[in-house]
Protein backbone atom coordinates (compact mmCIF):
# COMPACT_ATOMS: atom_id res chain seq x y z
CA UNK A 1 0.00 0.00 0.00
CA UNK A 2 1.46 3.22 -1.05
CA UNK A 3 0.33 6.17 1.15
CA UNK A 4 1.72 8.72 -1.50
CA UNK A 5 3.99 10.23 1.72
CA UNK A 6 7.89 10.13 2.78
CA UNK A 7 7.16 8.12 5.58
CA UNK A 8 6.26 4.65 5.66
CA UNK A 9 4.71 2.71 8.20
CA UNK A 10 6.91 0.16 9.92
CA UNK A 11 3.27 -2.11 8.91
CA UNK A 12 0.31 -2.47 8.41
CA UNK A 13 -0.33 -5.80 9.88
CA UNK A 14 -2.85 -5.24 12.75
CA UNK A 15 -1.40 -7.59 15.01
CA UNK A 16 2.12 -6.62 14.47
CA UNK A 17 1.45 -3.27 15.45
CA UNK A 18 0.16 -4.08 18.95
CA UNK A 19 3.48 -5.89 19.08
CA UNK A 20 5.58 -3.61 18.05
CA UNK A 21 3.77 -0.99 20.13
CA UNK A 22 4.12 -3.37 23.01
CA UNK A 23 7.74 -3.55 22.79
CA UNK A 24 8.43 0.13 22.34
CA UNK A 25 6.10 0.74 25.49
CA UNK A 26 8.40 -1.69 27.72
CA UNK A 27 11.19 -0.46 26.42
CA UNK A 28 10.63 3.08 26.87
CA UNK A 29 8.60 2.40 30.61
CA UNK A 30 12.11 0.98 31.79
CA UNK A 31 11.96 -0.90 35.16
CA UNK A 32 8.50 -0.75 37.17
CA UNK A 33 6.97 -2.39 40.33
CA UNK A 34 3.96 -3.96 38.73
CA UNK A 35 3.24 -8.21 38.85
CA UNK A 36 2.93 -9.49 35.48
CA UNK A 37 -0.56 -9.72 35.38
CA UNK A 38 -1.07 -5.68 36.16
CA UNK A 39 1.75 -4.88 33.67
CA UNK A 40 -0.81 -6.40 31.52
CA UNK A 41 -3.76 -3.80 32.24
CA UNK A 42 -0.65 -0.98 33.04
CA UNK A 43 0.83 -1.15 29.50
CA UNK A 44 -2.81 -0.80 27.78
CA UNK A 45 -3.72 2.08 29.69
CA UNK A 46 -0.17 3.30 28.11
CA UNK A 47 -1.33 2.29 24.71
CA UNK A 48 -4.35 4.12 25.00
CA UNK A 49 -3.71 7.29 25.94
CA UNK A 50 0.81 7.11 24.80
CA UNK A 51 1.34 8.52 28.35
CA UNK A 52 3.52 6.83 30.66
CA UNK A 53 3.49 9.12 33.48
CA UNK A 54 -0.16 8.17 33.74
CA UNK A 55 0.83 4.63 33.29
CA UNK A 56 3.17 5.24 36.38
CA UNK A 57 0.52 6.98 38.22
CA UNK A 58 -1.75 3.73 37.93
CA UNK A 59 -2.27 2.09 41.40
CA UNK A 60 -3.81 -1.38 41.51
CA UNK A 61 -5.41 -3.09 44.61
CA UNK A 62 -3.95 -6.24 45.67
CA UNK A 63 -7.32 -7.79 44.78
CA UNK A 64 -8.42 -6.23 41.95
CA UNK A 65 -7.35 -8.81 39.36
CA UNK A 66 -8.86 -11.24 40.64
CA UNK A 67 -11.49 -10.14 41.74
CA UNK A 68 -12.20 -8.98 38.38
CA UNK A 69 -11.30 -12.06 36.45
CA UNK A 70 -14.22 -13.37 39.08
CA UNK A 71 -17.14 -11.57 38.58
CA UNK A 72 -16.65 -11.70 34.77
CA UNK A 73 -16.77 -15.69 34.95
CA UNK A 74 -19.59 -15.50 37.42
CA UNK A 75 -21.47 -14.03 34.56
CA UNK A 76 -21.81 -10.19 36.95
CA UNK A 77 -22.67 -7.29 34.88
CA UNK A 78 -20.27 -4.20 34.05
CA UNK A 79 -21.72 -0.68 35.14
CA UNK A 80 -20.13 2.32 32.90
CA UNK A 81 -20.40 5.66 33.75
CA UNK A 82 -20.70 6.93 30.04
CA UNK A 83 -21.75 5.87 26.81
CA UNK A 84 -18.25 6.13 25.58
CA UNK A 85 -17.16 3.22 27.56
CA UNK A 86 -19.84 1.01 25.71
CA UNK A 87 -18.59 1.83 22.53
CA UNK A 88 -15.14 0.74 22.99
CA UNK A 89 -15.50 -2.08 25.65
CA UNK A 90 -15.39 -6.08 23.98
CA UNK A 91 -18.48 -7.11 25.38
CA UNK A 92 -18.75 -10.19 24.07
CA UNK A 93 -15.82 -11.25 26.18
CA UNK A 94 -18.59 -10.46 29.48
CA UNK A 95 -21.50 -12.04 26.81
CA UNK A 96 -19.90 -15.34 27.26
CA UNK A 97 -20.09 -15.97 30.21
CA UNK A 98 -23.72 -14.12 31.08
CA UNK A 99 -22.86 -10.92 31.51
CA UNK A 100 -23.24 -7.58 30.00
CA UNK A 101 -22.29 -3.94 29.99
CA UNK A 102 -25.06 -1.05 31.17
CA UNK A 103 -25.08 2.23 31.58
CA UNK A 104 -27.85 4.36 32.98
CA UNK A 105 -26.82 7.91 32.34
CA UNK A 106 -29.08 8.63 29.44
CA UNK A 107 -32.05 6.75 30.81
CA UNK A 108 -35.10 8.81 30.57
CA UNK A 109 -35.65 8.27 34.95
CA UNK A 110 -32.86 9.32 35.78
CA UNK A 111 -32.58 12.85 33.49
CA UNK A 112 -36.34 12.94 35.31
CA UNK A 113 -34.70 12.15 38.55
CA UNK A 114 -31.47 13.94 37.92
CA UNK A 115 -34.14 17.65 37.68
CA UNK A 116 -35.84 17.04 40.18
CA UNK A 117 -32.80 16.69 42.98
CA UNK A 118 -30.76 19.80 40.62
CA UNK A 119 -28.47 17.07 40.95
CA UNK A 120 -25.94 14.82 38.10
CA UNK A 121 -27.12 12.28 36.36
CA UNK A 122 -24.44 10.84 36.98
CA UNK A 123 -25.01 10.55 40.64
CA UNK A 124 -28.62 9.32 39.70
CA UNK A 125 -27.11 6.30 37.55
CA UNK A 126 -24.94 5.27 40.15
CA UNK A 127 -28.16 5.15 42.36
CA UNK A 128 -30.43 2.64 39.87
CA UNK A 129 -27.08 0.69 38.64
CA UNK A 130 -26.47 -0.02 42.26
CA UNK A 131 -30.09 -0.82 43.06
CA UNK A 132 -30.84 -3.22 39.79
CA UNK A 133 -27.14 -4.96 40.09
CA UNK A 134 -25.71 -7.26 42.58
CA UNK A 135 -21.63 -6.48 42.49
CA UNK A 136 -20.81 -6.05 38.97
CA UNK A 137 -17.56 -4.03 38.09
CA UNK A 138 -17.96 -0.26 38.14
CA UNK A 139 -16.10 1.26 34.79
CA UNK A 140 -16.17 4.97 35.78
CA UNK A 141 -14.09 7.52 33.33
CA UNK A 142 -15.81 10.41 32.87
CA UNK A 143 -17.59 11.40 35.78
CA UNK A 144 -16.19 11.87 39.41
CA UNK A 145 -19.55 12.92 40.86
CA UNK A 146 -20.48 9.07 39.75
CA UNK A 147 -17.05 7.95 41.90
CA UNK A 148 -18.27 9.70 44.49
CA UNK A 149 -21.54 8.91 44.81
CA UNK A 150 -20.48 4.95 44.48
CA UNK A 151 -18.10 5.45 47.41
CA UNK A 152 -20.63 7.19 49.65
CA UNK A 153 -23.19 3.98 48.56
CA UNK A 154 -20.33 1.60 49.46
CA UNK A 155 -19.20 3.28 52.83
CA UNK A 156 -23.00 3.15 53.87
CA UNK A 157 -23.28 -0.81 53.19
CA UNK A 158 -25.53 -0.14 50.31
CA UNK A 159 -23.41 -1.26 47.53
CA UNK A 160 -20.83 -3.50 46.90
CA UNK A 161 -19.16 -4.17 44.12
CA UNK A 162 -16.84 -6.81 42.89
CA UNK A 163 -14.06 -4.33 41.13
CA UNK A 164 -14.14 -0.21 40.68
CA UNK A 165 -11.93 0.91 37.67
CA UNK A 166 -12.06 4.51 38.51
CA UNK A 167 -10.17 6.60 36.61
CA UNK A 168 -12.35 9.86 35.87
CA UNK A 169 -10.55 12.44 34.03
CA UNK A 170 -11.04 16.58 34.45
CA UNK A 171 -9.78 19.46 36.65
CA UNK A 172 -12.93 20.06 39.12
CA UNK A 173 -13.33 16.78 41.67
CA UNK A 174 -11.20 14.19 39.20
CA UNK A 175 -8.24 13.86 41.13
CA UNK A 176 -10.17 13.95 44.68
CA UNK A 177 -12.63 11.15 43.85
CA UNK A 178 -9.53 9.04 43.20
CA UNK A 179 -7.89 10.03 46.43
CA UNK A 180 -10.88 8.93 47.96
CA UNK A 181 -11.20 5.64 45.92
CA UNK A 182 -7.80 4.53 47.06
CA UNK A 183 -8.64 5.16 50.88
CA UNK A 184 -11.76 2.07 51.06
CA UNK A 185 -10.91 -0.64 52.09
CA UNK A 186 -14.84 -2.76 51.29
CA UNK A 187 -13.98 -3.03 47.79
CA UNK A 188 -11.22 -3.78 45.08
CA UNK A 189 -9.92 -1.09 42.92
CA UNK A 190 -7.94 0.43 39.68
CA UNK A 191 -6.99 4.09 39.83
CA UNK A 192 -4.75 6.37 39.07
CA UNK A 193 -3.15 9.66 40.91
CA UNK A 194 -4.12 12.43 39.52
CA UNK A 195 -6.20 14.54 36.73
CA UNK A 196 -5.55 12.53 34.32
CA UNK A 197 -7.62 9.14 33.11
CA UNK A 198 -10.74 9.13 30.70
CA UNK A 199 -13.11 6.78 29.05
CA UNK A 200 -10.62 5.37 26.67
CA UNK A 201 -7.49 4.54 29.79
CA UNK A 202 -10.74 2.92 31.75
CA UNK A 203 -11.88 0.99 29.14
CA UNK A 204 -7.78 0.17 28.32
CA UNK A 205 -8.27 -1.34 31.69
CA UNK A 206 -11.48 -2.94 31.66
CA UNK A 207 -10.78 -4.80 28.23
CA UNK A 208 -6.93 -5.84 29.90
CA UNK A 209 -9.43 -7.78 32.69
CA UNK A 210 -11.56 -9.78 30.57
CA UNK A 211 -8.58 -10.62 28.22
CA UNK A 212 -6.97 -12.06 31.36
CA UNK A 213 -10.78 -13.67 32.26
CA UNK A 214 -10.84 -15.35 28.64
CA UNK A 215 -7.56 -16.94 29.02
CA UNK A 216 -8.08 -20.79 29.60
Amino acid sequence: MDFKTDFKPLTVDPDKIYDYSFAIIAEEMGPHNFSEDEWKIVRRIIHASADFELGRSVIIHPDAIRAGIEAIRKGRHVIADVQMIESGTGKKRFQKYGGDLHCYIADEDVTIEAKKQNTTRAIISMQKAVRENEGGIYAIGNAPTALLELIRLIKEGIAKPDLIIGMPVGFVSAAESKEELAKITEVPFITNVGRKGGSTVTVAALNAISLLADQV
